[in-house]
């Protein structure tokens, strides 16, 4: 492992963050982090939403493991979308061995009747996969050196990651019982951390606030708070007069007339008035005592290039 990845010494990495954030964005640059060096990781999705394809420019990502891209050092991130009803067919022939009798159930709706009655089902199904992924071993070591789930919205990340602790104790015996279980044991030992993506805006924070305090209290490790869109601060001083911008304009030779002064002045002010809320909200979440990293806003949008900059801070820990 190498100095940067000892940094990130979790084996599952679950990335969540109220929509709009750009966690998936964050997942995946991540997850290429994570590789670089010659080192195999796994980018799950879980949400049906084919996020992952079309960060990489990919046609949709069908129910297995791809490799979506190679990194420096001849690292690979393979990815996968979990279908639950795959999932469910998958679970029915590795432990009831119902392989055709499995599909035949497809046929008439009965894998779609069971997750849309028992969401919770569909929950355990898909953290099941993603521990499934994260243990497996092949020739002796392990298949991935680091897997990466896209998680759901911070506003349900708690009962999605919670869920199969809730079913090992509502059922008593058999194999769900016992996948179940193993799950719950996975998302709260130090194989686990799940990172919180945020914008420094009210309401992200304040969701990243509530799920950390919920996962805290489920006792399911927090890992990094991931400030993302930052902004560099355009006025080093806490305040610009009027006289300042006009004299400025003047200098550079443009037009300095009142109107334009007055329109400059107003948005200088809004500026440093956001700047204020952001350094407030900053210290909201250093008050969780939790690592924290800032990656800058991308005007462009995202491309392969952009999630290996993102990546790069990442692994550095700073922005």
């Amino acid at each position: 492992m190498g100095d940067e990845q000892r940094d990130w010494p979790e084996r599952l990495h679950v990335v969540t963050g109220k929509g709009g954030t750009g966690k998936s964005t964050v997942a995946a640059a991540l997850a290429l982090g994570l590789a670089a060096g010659g080192r195999r990781t796994l980018l799950v999705e879980v949400e049906g939403r084919q996020g992952i394809a079309q960060l990489f420019g990919l046609e949709p990502l069908p129910y297995a493991e791809r490799r979506v891209a190679v990194t420096s050092g001849g690292g690979e991130v393979r990815a996968l979308a979990v279908d639950p009803e795959e999932a469910l067919l998958e679970y029915l022939a590795m432990f009831y061995k119902l392989g055709a009798a499995g599909r035949a159930l497809r046929k008439v709706g009965a894998i779609d009747f069971a997750t849309t009655i028992a969401p919770g089902l569909r929950d355990v199904l898909l953290t099941g996969k993603v521990k499934e992924a994260t243990t497996r071993t092949a020739d002796g070591r392990r298949a991935y050196d680091a897997v990466v789930l896209d998680a759901p919205p911070t506003g349900r990340v708690g009962r999605f990651l919670n869920v199969t602790e809730e079913t090992a104790r509502l059922v008593k015996v058999g194999p769900i019982k016992t996948q179940s279980e193993g799950v719950a044991k996975l998302l709260r030992s130090p194989m686990t951390a799940v990172h919180v993506v945020t914008l420094l805006e009210e309401m992200p924070v304040q969701e990243t606030l509530d799920a950390i305090a919920e996962l805290t209290a489920l006792k399911i490790p927090v890992g990094r708070i991931v400030v993302n869109g930052a902004r560099p601060p355009l006025l080093a001083g806490g305040r610009v007069t009027k006289a300042e911008i006009k004299r400025g304009l003047t200098a550079a030779g443009l037009p300095a007339g009142p109107a334009t002064v007055t329109q400059l002045a107003g948005e200088a002010q809004a500026h440093l008035t956001r700047r204020e809320l952001e350094e407030s909200l900053r210290m909201e979440l250093a008050e969780v005592g939790r690592p924290t990293i800032e990656l800058p806003l991308l005007p462009d949008g995202v491309d392969r290039t952009t999630l290996d900059q993102l990546a790069g801070l990442l692994m550095r820990g700073r922005s």
